[in-house]
């Protein structure tokens, strides 16, 4: 705890969180505390583009973080919003282990057969330009039920980065180390477990940390433009996506915050978790 403390990087970390902060609270109260005499002059103006409001956009118009911090004491207490993490967690959870156990071989296999490369690529290649969102109303429609549709576009959040990364990795190997495997004997599975995926495993965690944050990007926009999916076990929440959607419709701007800052944390905690787990996988990489 001690050492944590005093580690420069967490006070740095703290300070800019901080700073940022203050220039929110002040940002969002300067329509309270700037004179409105000082945009008098831009109302004509205003009028002549053909704005019928005699204001100016304010970014007063942005909840303060004192207002954010009241509403998400509000909600803390509510059923419905751990719930709404609970799905959204559950729906990340299922679509990202599903992209790992498919992408990571799929991405190996590309990179070491030259007949899976040119069967597998080409059709890769084409698909992965399109956005996981735009696969969602598809997704509604093919899929069997909301669920399995929105766990599906957060697998392919995640799949194409995944196997990017992982193709990426293990090409990056240098030759030389193949061929100092070959001259000793080794057969195709040890230098698969001795040199490919030992070589493949930083990029497997980049790209695993990467597509984490993918997923609980496209997840609350299904969430939104799902409904916020079927019911898992009778709760009442639809998810982190759908309660912001809810907010939005209700005209609970703070929650809405609530809502982003929400996901902001489960992606930072959940990508953080990951790398935390690929420094211990990779332990040769402290050494550099």
């Amino acid at each position: 705890m001690k050492k944590m403390l005093s580690n420069p990087a967490l006070w740095r970390g703290v300070v800019s969180i901080a700073v940022f902060l203050v220039l929110w609270e002040i940002g969002a109260r300067s329509k309270q505390w700037m004179a409105p005499e000082f945009f008098a002059p831009f109302k004509e103006f205003l009028g002549a583009m053909g704005f019928k409001k005699d204001y100016l956009p304010w970014i007063g118009a942005v909840p303060a973080p004192s207002a954010v911090l009241d509403s998400w004491t509000a909600v803390f207490v509510d059923a419905s919003y751990w719930q709404s993490w609970y799905m959204s967690f559950f729906r990340v959870m299922s679509g990202f282990i599903a992209a790992m156990l498919i992408g990571i071989p799929f991405g190996l296999s590309l990179a070491m057969s030259r007949v899976a490369h040119g069967i597998g690529f080409p059709v890769f290649e084409v698909l992965r330009p399109i956005p996981p969102l735009a696969w969602v109303p598809a997704s509604i429609i093919f899929w069997p039920t909301q669920e399995t549709a929105i766990a599906f576009i957060t697998f392919l959040g995640a799949f194409y980065t995944i196997v990017i990364n992982v193709l990426g990795g293990a090409r990056s190997i240098d030759v030389r180390y193949f061929q100092a495997a070959r001259s000793m004997g080794s057969s195709r599975w040890d230098i698969f477990r001795r040199v490919i995926l030992p070589g493949t495993l930083p990029s497997i965690v980049v790209g695993s940390a990467v597509g984490m944050g993918i997923t609980w990007e496209v997840v609350v926009a299904a969430e939104m433009i799902s409904g916020g999916g079927s019911q898992i076990g009778g709760t009442r929440g639809g998810g982190l996506g759908f309660f912001i959607w809810l907010s939005y419709v209700g005209g609970s701007y703070e929650q809405i915050v609530v809502g982003m800052i929400s996901i902001g944390i489960a992606g930072f905690v959940s990508s953080e978790l990951l790398r935390w787990g690929g420094r211990y996988a990779t332990p040769w990489l402290k050494a550099r």
